[in-house]
């Protein structure tokens, strides 16, 4: 459609990651005119982990997975390592610079806009309509000149540092985040103790991280092993370069280096009232501690698409709202329960011992997984949930044994 010499759409989506990608697609699908604008330029920093209920819930097939974990090795400031299998599941691991392109594709296949360019301004038309200027990338089909479209709503997923955020919604709260940054690296052709291809090992210790964690995550052929923190002047590379070390891949090809902000708490105003609305790392959906957030981020979409479709139906802006409102109704409790634990136990590395004790526990191994395979808070068993509390608070009064 065209208003004039301005090409209008429905809904102008910024940026193509997991979460615009899945807006993108569901809007188009509920017959809305979309345009998905992704700049292409680059990959997110990420260990690329997804739970088996986001198959389910977007439609994934397992062939997009580079791999699967069958288990995780936590490890603690002391080196101690805790083995945790995973029953009756698995992590799956894709890689981002192939996932985010199906998800583009997909989203384009079923009816969105697709075109590669980057985000310039934000403005409105004489009559009010949200008016997006991008410069297209080497994807448009249209010169480099920039070009502005028209939107009647507008979806920002651009990313922890939205442009979208910055230049659309005013008195923004600041978003909380770390900074994450790793490395892909080739692997082994044979598993050792070291580094295992069906193992995720994840590193406790402040040397690594002084305030959140280091990650070897197995992706098939290649391996992520990235760190995050929101320590100024602390050394990710150096910290990478350790667990390379250890996991014995220092020796490895290095595929690609990257690095990002990762956020860590949920924005508390995802729109502006009126046309705008945040989705994925623009609206701080990354789960505290765990740092996950391929699953919050395509949730988060799909919520921004519905509430997106209700305001289009009935021209009714206070819709826009529904999204956070839903996300938090179904995981505000998860956010607030981890960043308690992130806050606690990553403190320092006496803390960080005794958490790793603690997952050498049965109950919580089991109950860690049914909620990260899940997506939900277990209460299907009051008594380990009760053993664990009691565990717990041995452990933070110092009576249990490190």
């Amino acid at each position: 459609m065209s208003e004039g010499n301005l090409e209008t759409f429905d809904v102008a989506v910024v940026g193509g990651g997991p979460a615009g990608s899945t807006a993108a697609r569901e809007l188009a699908r509920y017959g809305y005119s979309v345009l998905l604008l992704e700049r292409g330029d680059r990959i997110k920093p990420c260990g690329g982990a997804i739970p088996p209920r986001l198959l389910r819930d977007f439609e994934i097939p397992e062939s997009q997975l580079v791999s699967k974990a069958a288990s995780a090795r936590v490890i603690s400031p002391k080196t101690r390592s805790v083995d945790m299998p995973i029953e009756g599941g698995f992590v799956g691991m894709v890689e981002r610079e192939h996932f985010d392109e199906w998800l583009r594709e997909r989203a384009a296949h079923d009816g969105a806009e697709w075109r590669s360019g980057t985000f310039r301004e934000f403005g409105r038309d004489d009559d009010g309509t949200p008016l997006i200027h991008y410069r297209p990338g080497v994807k448009s089909s249209q010169n480099r000149e920039e070009v502005t479209v028209r939107a009647r709503y507008v979806l920002g997923t651009d990313g922890a540092r939205s442009k979208v955020a910055e230049k659309a919604i005013p008195d923004l709260d600041e978003i909380q985040s770390v900074f994450a940054y790793h490395e892909i690296v080739e692997t082994p052709s044979t598993n050792s103790e070291a580094f295992d291809g069906t193992r995720c090992d994840v590193y406790y210790q402040g040397s690594v991280s002084p305030d959140f964690y280091g990650w070897v995550f197995p992706h098939g052929p290649t391996a992520s092993v990235g760190v995050g923190s929101a320590q100024k002047g602390f050394s990710l590379r150096g910290a990478v370069a350790h667990m390379r070390a250890n996991a014995g891949l220092d020796t490895q090809k290095t595929v690609r280096r990257e690095g990002a902000p990762l956020p860590l708490r949920p924005r508390k105003r995802w729109d502006n009232n009126r046309d705008v609305l945040l989705a994925g790392d623009a609206a701080g959906v990354v789960a505290p501690a765990s740092g996950e957030g391929i699953y919050y981020a395509m949730t988060s979409g799909h919520m921004a698409a519905e509430a997106l479709q209700t305001a289009l139906a009935t021209n009714d802006a206070r819709a826009l709202k529904m999204a956070r409102k839903r996300f938090m109704r179904a995981h505000g409790q998860v956010f607030w329960i981890l960043g308690i634990m992130q806050r606690y136990w990553y403190a320092n590395d006496g803390r960080r011992e005794r958490f790793v004790r603690i997952c050498k526990d049965p109950d919580v191994q089991r109950l860690t997984w049914e909620a990260y395979m899940n997506k939900e808070l277990t209460r299907a068993d009051p008594l380990a949930h009760a053993r664990i509390f009691f565990k717990n608070i041995a452990h933070l009064t110092g009576v249990a044994p490190v």
